[in-house]
């Protein structure tokens, strides 16, 4: 339900932020071909971005479309932030946590270790200058994007392993997969760490290349299959108590929206985070 509602606040955003002030922009039809990060076969993780998609369509009248395109079909995962800001596309649903390698703070814009828990994500999102920092990131990083908050889910698992885990002691050589700022603790514990997309995970695991991995709550693992290779998993995960989402946008497509629009994008995703938090 959460995911869902925060869903419908960035399709208002957009769809709002859209809708044209003129007879003569009632005649302009935008698409936007995003590249997703996540299968939307993946509920909470990928699921979110075809309801966007279908809310931003109805409520523009048909003005606004966006195509979604599957992990790896337009881009890789990972190319996702560049191939917006480039231009090379114009929108991409993903999370920040994945430009670590380019941006070292993006991780606490979208998971901390021990919290904060959904709620308190969005309070200081949306009314404590979260949102600000947020676009100050890429924008100060030479990004060409502009971010909306798409969806944010609850915790996730600890991770899924070969052998029991009975001490921090068993962890010491263990190559694994793990995201965000959890992955420094990990590697104060002894642990090689390295940052896989979903699709990767399995194939990982599989040929030996990591011994244990963590991704999103078990529903969704269990749709990745790890438990037919690793057995043992541990739950809730520590390090993403919650994990936010974003739509990027390219900024020149984002600027052509008139000012008025984008207050009344904000005024909806602040009612509509309201009732989901």
């Amino acid at each position: 339900m959460k995911t869902h509602l925060l869903s419908l606040a960035a399709a208002s955003a957009i769809a709002l932020a859209a809708i044209p002030g003129t007879a003569e922009a009632a005649t302009k039809k935008v698409l936007l071909k995003t590249p997703i990060a996540f299968s939307t076969a993946l509920p909470g993780l990928g699921s979110p971005i075809p309801r966007v998609a279908k809310e931003l369509g109805r409520m523009s009248g048909g003005t606004l479309k966006m195509k979604v395109y599957e992990p790896k079909k337009l881009v890789q995962p990972f190319e996702i932030l560049d191939a917006v800001s480039t231009g090379k596309i114009n929108s991409g649903y993903t999370t920040a946590g994945y430009w670590v390698g380019k941006i070292p703070a993006s991780p606490l814009f979208s998971a901390v270790p021990f919290g904060p828990e959904a709620g308190e994500y969005m309070a200081w999102i949306y009314y404590g200058n979260g949102l600000k920092l947020y676009q100050e990131m890429y924008d100060q990083a030479g990004y060409n994007v502009h971010v909306v908050p798409c969806a944010i889910i609850a915790p996730e698992t600890s991770g899924w392993f070969a052998k029991e885990i009975n001490s921090a002691d068993d962890l010491k050589g263990l190559k694994m997969r793990f995201f965000g700022l959890g992955g420094k603790v990990m590697q104060k514990l002894g642990v090689a760490t390295s940052l896989l997309p979903g699709g990767d995970i399995f194939p990982a695991l599989e040929k030996g290349a990591i011994d244990a991995t963590e991704f999103s709550m078990p529903a969704i693992d269990k749709r990745l299959g790890f438990h037919k290779l690793v057995k043992f998993n541990y739950f809730p995960g520590w390090h993403q108590q919650a994990t936010l989402f974003e739509l990027l946008v390219n900024k020149d497509v984002w600027k052509k929206m008139s000012e008025q629009h984008k207050a009344i994008r904000m005024q909806v995703v602040h009612f509509s985070n309201e009732l989901s938090a």
